[in-house]
């Protein structure tokens, strides 16, 4: 878990890999160094991305507007900065 997850100035990086179009919104464990998202949205038009956001921010229990995509706007891998969180408290409630 720890290899997605880096400390930034403003809070947590947060390294994942979304699989859109999945039969439901959840978390699928590890894949390589970064944390598996399957969202039921598809990659169209900034969907995914925006479904990605909304269900990191209600899995952490913070505002969407704490959730930020840094980069992997059109990839399946993505970067998210959570900001106003520790390491430590993004790794407790994702384990």
């Amino acid at each position: 878990m720890s290899g997605c997850l880096t400390p930034s100035d403003a809070g947590v990086l947060l390294d994942i890999h979304v699989q859109p179009r999945a039969s439901r919104n959840e978390l699928a464990g590890l894949q390589g160094d970064c944390l598996k998202l399957r969202l039921t949205s598809p990659p169209v038009e900034g969907a995914a991305n925006k479904a990605c956001r909304e269900f990191i921010a209600k899995l952490l229990g913070v505002a969407k507007s704490r959730v930020t995509l840094v980069s992997g706007d059109k990839s399946r891998h993505k970067r998210l900065l959570i900001e106003g969180m520790t390491v430590e408290e993004v790794r407790s409630v994702l384990s």
